[in-house]
């Protein structure tokens, strides 16, 4: 039997916390033939994302509704709006019913949250919007992903490509999933080095994060309260 693998479309997203662990386990797919990899939406209109990429989904929710594993990319103003999009949320919370793993990147986890599938557990996000998890019930957790029984978040935007081939060995073995790394060259080595999380100031960040929930949720006060009260 084939395993179905399945990414959530929605207006506004970040283009690389879609196409980053997509291209990670489609790798997956290509390797091992029990696997496939599929981008489901309400249809198959053009989205917008945060970059000037435009993305069409290949697939509708209401012809896979049902996907093995579920994979919510993040965003920005797009993903704090989508919080109050019911139907998306309900799409959200019907495949969690009887999927093996429901997983997101960055900021995506908050819609999990919104879903209901945090309450109790560990969970990661964006390091500017970590402590928003705690209004939806989860455990904060500042690791590059998070795995918590069929839960599994990643941190912002490039940590899906770890989460991914995380889920790549859990899925098909550690060496298929070195395989998959080999293939996308995955070998990450930025001039400046890495980042240095001590001299961080998470603090300093939240009037960023406010201005951004206030505009997104100008429209929906009591999401808004939810968030900042």
């Amino acid at each position: 039997m084939t395993m179905t693998i399945a990414f959530m479309l929605y207006p506004g997203l970040t283009a690389l916390d879609l196409v980053g662990p997509l291209q990670t386990l489609t790798g997956l797919a290509q390797l091992d033939p029990r696997f496939r990899t599929v981008v489901l939406a309400e249809d198959r209109a053009t989205v917008s994302s945060d970059t000037p990429l435009l993305l069409a989904a290949g697939h509708t929710f209401d012809e896979i509704p049902e996907p093995d594993v579920l994979i919510v990319p993040g965003g920005i103003e797009g993903t704090l709006a989508a919080l109050t999009d019911e139907r998306l949320i309900g799409r959200i919370r019907h495949a969690a019913r009887t999927a093996q793993v429901v997983g997101s990147v960055c900021t995506g986890s908050l819609l999990l949250g919104a879903a209901g599938l945090l309450e109790g557990r560990r969970a990661t996000t964006h390091w500017a919007m970590r402590h928003l998890l705690e209004r939806f019930g989860a455990v904060p957790v500042a690791e590059r992903w998070v795995e918590d029984g069929p839960i599994l978040t990643a941190a912002g935007v490039a940590a899906g490509i770890d989460m991914a081939l995380y889920l790549t060995a859990r899925l098909a073995g550690e060496e298929t999933a070195r395989k998959v790394q080999l293939w996308i060259e995955y070998d990450p080595q930025p001039p400046a080095g890495g980042i240095d999380w001590d001299a961080v100031d998470i603090p300093s960040y939240r009037p960023i994060t406010d201005a951004l929930l206030t505009s997104a949720l100008a429209g929906h006060p009591r999401m808004l309260e939810h968030l900042t009260g």
